[in-house]
């Protein structure tokens, strides 16, 4: 009777076993990367900051509400947050700009609206001219600057209702554009290039796989520029043109080298960059961002690029402001690296949520 009760613990064992191994082997190798969303197992601590520390001025946001009713519910959460401004970059010229104008009318002290360049019918005589007279025209409807221009290596992309294919930033037939913008204080919010992870292959050494995937730049396109080759046709924008205030986007897509931008700094004084939507590309090495962001505390401008919930908010702030360590926010951002907080001093946050977008938007 014992034999056969140790024979049938074997037994059982032996399934169990085989069945955990099976379980861990199924598991393993259905595993996907995109629904790879780990959970910190870290027990310590963790800071909800519902508003920020001082008040904000976002430099960096669209034309996100389809009703009024939506841009009122936008601005109560403003309010909640402590956000004082919001600029939206609209892309847009035209009859699409005046009807943004129309839908924030009620809050232009809550809102700021950028228009677009009009690319229609680049590439013939004269058509800056026409160009020109849109912009002067968007400004007498309420533009007080320009963006958010986008070239990610075929040229200015995202104005409308033209797209600016082939143009460059640095292009001269862009001069008298830039120029006009700089005689009428209207500063160009400009996006150029994107972050390193999108020109490394999608493979098993990419850093930023669980993106790059889906979001990548293909340099096999005829006529592209790469990552370094748009950053220069900024900075030969920057400086042929040095009475324009330009922004770049996204902390220029050099987070993988700060250092680039940085160099950018100490050129050129009229050069500032936004921190919109690259939240989880400088959080990873907080140390080394946490000293660019205080070095160059007089040149960056708070963004986000990312809605308008009340959730986004805090995280920005959570990122920012506390010393919060190995944490995730899977409705942002889909990488598998965790977040961790700058704890920025309270000189740089200052500067950063409303001096410097102040001193810029003094027109």
């Amino acid at each position: 009777m014992l034999r056969t009760e140790i024979l049938r613990h074997i037994l059982l064992v032996s399934i169990v076993h085989s069945v955990s191994l099976s379980i861990f082997s199924q598991d393993m190798d259905n595993l996907r990367l995109k629904d790879f969303k780990p959970v910190s197992i870290y027990k310590v601590p963790q800071t909800k900051i519902v508003k920020a520390k001082y008040p904000i001025i976002d430099f960096h946001s669209h034309d996100y509400p389809k009703s009024a009713v939506e841009v009122d519910s936008w601005v109560k959460r403003m309010d909640e947050a402590n956000i004082s401004k919001t600029l939206i970059l609209s892309y847009a010229t035209g009859p699409k700009f005046d009807s943004i104008v129309r839908k924030y009318s009620r809050y232009k002290d809550r809102f700021e609206l950028w228009c677009g360049f009009d690319y229609t019918g680049h590439g013939q005589p004269g058509w800056e001219k026409h160009a020109v007279a849109e912009l002067e025209r968007c400004y007498r409807q309420g533009a007080r600057g320009v963006g958010e221009l986008g070239d990610k290596g075929l040229g200015e992309l995202y104005s409308k209702p033209a797209a600016g294919y082939g143009l460059h930033i640095d292009n001269p037939a862009m001069k008298p554009l830039l120029e006009k913008c700089a005689e009428l204080k209207m500063p160009v919010s400009i996006h150029v290039a994107e972050d390193q992870w999108m020109y490394e292959k999608a493979d098993s050494t990419n850093d930023g796989l669980m993106n790059a995937a889906k979001w990548k730049v293909d340099l096999n396109k005829k006529g592209i520029l790469g990552h370094d080759e748009l950053i220069k046709t900024l900075e030969n924008a920057v400086k042929s043109n040095p009475e324009t205030t330009f922004i770049a986007c996204h902390l220029a897509n050099t987070n993988a080298d700060l250092t680039v931008l940085g160099r950018l700094f100490d050129l050129y004084p009229k050069l500032y960059a936004d921190i919109a939507a690259r939240f989880a590309e400088f959080s990873p090495v907080p140390r080394f961002s946490k000293v660019f962001f205080e070095k160059y505390a007089d040149r960056i401008v708070y963004g986000t690029d990312m809605g308008s919930a009340s959730e986004m908010y805090q995280t920005t702030f959570r990122i920012l402001e506390s010393a919060d360590e190995h944490f995730y926010d899977h409705r942002l951002f889909s990488y598998h690296w965790p977040l961790y907080g700058l704890a920025l001093n309270d000189s740089t946050l200052r500067k950063i949520y409303n001096e410097n977008g102040n001193r810029i938007l003094r027109h």
